[in-house]
């Protein structure tokens, strides 16, 4: 478990980066991380995942300047889902498929909020990813796997075009998570992806935190909705069902 979690915080550590640099068109790769106020380049031990953060007070170490929270937050975070996901799923490739989508997902939902941008380019690694881990688990079926995502960007597709009130990159995002979920599960995710977010915008606009009709992120509702859905879907569709057939 100490290694699922380290694994885990090591890899948010690297989604830090993704957050920080994909939204303002910079490589991931070069170059190396150095102090956004300074520009001291950051040695190794300034980049342990967590605890360098906690060792150095949130500073940085050569100006002082203060680091924010968020980056030992997003580590921990990831290693946190890591550590679920292994103990949920176990030692198998559907392990592998769920985390790299939640990889992915952490990085749209900070990039969704921060710039209201969900990259093209972990898009695009999901998916290419996502098709030789779909073979690998068997989960879901490759002809359920490849209409989950006709069905997934289809329908979000027509109505961004009807309504202009959605953006192409949630549509290309709910498209390639229909490669991991499948088409019945991700027509279950737009749906309380829909339902969360409708829920919250009003909450939002009785607390007068937002503006009617003022656009709210709505990458971090299907990030939450996928992973609910990937990881009790059955569960969902059955209480779904049991509630409506009282009805």
């Amino acid at each position: 478990m100490v290694l699922i979690i380290f694994w885990g915080v090591s890899v948010g550590s690297f989604l830090n980066v993704c957050i920080f640099r994909l939204p303002l068109g910079r490589s991931i790769a070069w170059p190396p991380s150095s102090c956004l106020r300074c520009g001291k380049q950051l040695r190794a031990w300034d980049l342990v995942p967590v605890l360098s953060w906690l060792w150095l007070r949130g500073r940085c170490r050569y100006c002082g300047v203060k680091i924010s929270f968020r980056y030992a937050a997003v580590e921990l975070l990831t290693g946190l889902v890591f550590l679920g996901l292994w103990w949920l799923i176990g030692p198998t490739w559907q392990f592998v498929q769920a985390a790299v989508m939640a990889s992915v997902l952490i990085v749209i939902t900070f990039t969704d909020l921060d710039h209201r941008i969900i990259p093209n380019k972990v898009v695009l690694f999901g998916l290419v990813v996502g098709l030789p881990l779909v073979w690998l688990s068997g989960s879901p079926g490759l002809a359920d796997a490849l209409a989950g995502v006709l069905v997934g960007a289809l329908p979000l597709f027509l109505l961004a075009v009807l309504t202009n009130g959605m953006g192409g990159g949630d549509v290309k995002l709910v498209g390639m998570l229909g490669l991991y979920l499948g088409w019945s599960k991700v027509l279950m995710m737009i749906f309380l992806a829909s339902g969360m977010a409708a829920i919250i915008g009003i909450v939002l606009m009785l607390l007068g935190k937002v503006k009617r009709r003022q656009p709210i992120p709505f990458g971090p509702f299907i990030a939450v909705a996928t992973m609910l859905v990937y990881l009790w879907g059955d569960l969902l569709l059955f209480w779904y069902n049991l509630f409506f057939a009282r009805l």
